[in-house]
């Protein structure tokens, strides 16, 4: 088998602890959209979010999908609103989110790069929002690759984010590891001909990710053993 040369890390759910990061921040939100609790509530349903509750729901729309997925459920219910204008609202307060990591991501990131991996970011979230978030973490120069829904290579479940990286950083897809918390990842990951890991700190449960992955873990925080055994 190949060693490891590359780490291609999903964002929401990997990097950062999705529930912790979004499910606060989506009520707030809906909240600010809607101007009530009931418009609140109606909002959150059409992208599988419980107002009530401060949850998401397994499948929820706002997950794996891109901002365009949730700008185009949330479109009939905001009047007045274009498709361009909701991509931008969303986009902009994603921003402004305060993201949870997952594991302290200076050290596991920094640690990474000691034992001579490449790293990247391969999210379907927007890139900018991404790169606020990773500069607000003050990881941004961990990344030779960083790249949203809508920086030109597609979205996830496609390949296409993930070969970029493996273009850039010029190695094999078969020496890169892809990390990610939903099924979306590792089907991508599968298709790129990447070795996959899944991390419990998003929404899928174990069950889920197991037949996709070559292992699954609580979080990020337990790839660093992993990759040293596969090179062994």
């Amino acid at each position: 088998m190949s060693m490891i040369k590359g780490v291609l890390f999903d964002k929401d759910g990997t990097l950062f602890d999705f529930a912790t990061t979004w499910e606060a921040w989506a009520a707030s939100f809906l909240e600010r959209l809607a101007k009530d609790r009931a418009g609140a509530a109606h909002l959150g349903a059409q992208i599988g979010f419980d107002y009530h509750a401060r949850r998401f729901a397994k499948d929820s729309v706002a997950i794996a999908g891109t901002p365009g997925d949730v700008a185009s459920a949330l479109m009939p219910h905001l009047p007045g609103y274009s498709f361009e204008a909701t991509i931008d609202l969303l986009n902009s307060e994603a921003a402004n989110a305060p993201q949870a990591e997952a594991v302290p991501l200076i050290p596991f990131l920094s640690d990474l790069q000691h034992r001579g991996l490449r790293l990247g970011v391969a999210t379907n979230d927007a890139e900018a929002p991404a790169r606020a978030h990773l500069s607000s973490a003050q990881v941004l120069d961990k990344f030779d690759f960083i790249a949203g829904f809508d920086s030109g290579h597609g979205a996830k479940p496609d390949t296409g984010q993930l070969l970029a990286f493996a273009r850039v950083i010029g190695t094999a897809p078969e020496t890169i590891v892809m990390v990610g918390d939903s099924n979306h990842d590792l089907i991508a990951g599968r298709a790129a001909g990447m070795r996959c890991v899944g991390v419990l700190t998003g929404l899928a449960e174990r069950d889920v990710l197991e037949p996709l992955a070559d292992a699954v873990f609580e979080n990020i925080g337990h790839l660093p053993g992993w990759i040293a055994a596969q090179d062994t």
